[in-house]
């Protein structure tokens, strides 16, 4: 009787922070995502800012001869990170290594169930919908298929039953969260509700905290929503059944 090879190991890359809340909320979430899958092997490197580096979980991984990696970009847009900097730093893992590189996480439906699910837990229910109108705000890119996928969330979500949903960035775009509050205002929206479309704290989410000081409700970031666990271990499943991703120059 045959034995099953292993599963390739998932290494979460996450961009990493001064602000040590990023990096406990990322750890939190990976804590969900082993619970999911108990026998799989995870691990979480950081670009920047955090330690283990990804390239120090590669080597570490390689060392203790492991096959195959599904390396997961903790991301919710295909922007520069996602097109550059991670197929870079994958370069430059020991050769023995085969690694595929997952899609990052957005969009999709399950984040629009996570963004809801802090909404709820902000105070608003189902019923508040109709009256309610929110900001999806994200951290802002300079990558214009970025930014017209946040756009698209928020058409999409506001067909799901909300009063409107604006689109709004803390960083590179316009509008920024306080003015997509005062649209909504001005616009006679009875209530405002700003939702952070971010996984971890941080610079860019407390400045989406101090916009949305004039809005009724704030949401939490992402963080490790069980939705979001659930996303992860799909980019991982989708990825090992794809061809592998050469990531050798």
């Amino acid at each position: 009787m045959h034995q099953r090879p292993a599963r390739p190991a998932l290494l979460v890359i996450a961009h990493g922070s001064r602000d040590p809340r990023h990096a406990a909320t990322v750890q939190a979430l990976v804590r969900e995502v082993r619970a999911l899958r108990p026998g799989l092997r995870v691990e979480t490197g950081f670009l920047d800012f955090n330690v283990p580096s990804v390239n120090g979980v590669l080597e570490s991984l390689a060392a203790e001869g492991v096959p195959d990696v599904v390396a997961l970009p903790l991301l919710l847009t295909r922007a520069f990170h996602a097109k550059a900097d991670i197929p870079a730093v994958l370069r430059q893992a020991p050769a023995r290594l085969r690694i595929r590189q997952a899609e990052v996480l957005g969009p999709s439906p399950l984040l629009t169930a996570a963004l809801e699910r802090r909404l709820y837990e902000a105070g608003l229910t189902p019923a508040d919908k109709p009256t309610t109108g929110v900001v999806l705000a994200s951290a802002g890119s300079t990558d214009p298929e970025a930014i017209a996928v946040i756009a698209e969330i928020a058409r999409e979500w506001r067909h799901t039953g909300w009063c409107a949903v604006r689109p709004a960035f803390a960083s590179a775009s316009l509008p920024r969260t306080e003015d997509a509050v005062a649209q909504l205002r001005a616009e006679g929206v009875r209530r405002v509700a700003v939702a952070p479309y971010v996984l971890a704290p941080g610079f860019l989410p407390d400045r989406i905290a101090r916009g949305a000081c004039e809005a009724d409700v704030l949401a939490d970031v992402l963080g490790p929503a069980p939705e979001v666990a659930r996303l992860l271990v799909r980019r991982y499943e989708a990825a090992t059944v794809r061809e592998l991703v050469a990531v050798s120059a």
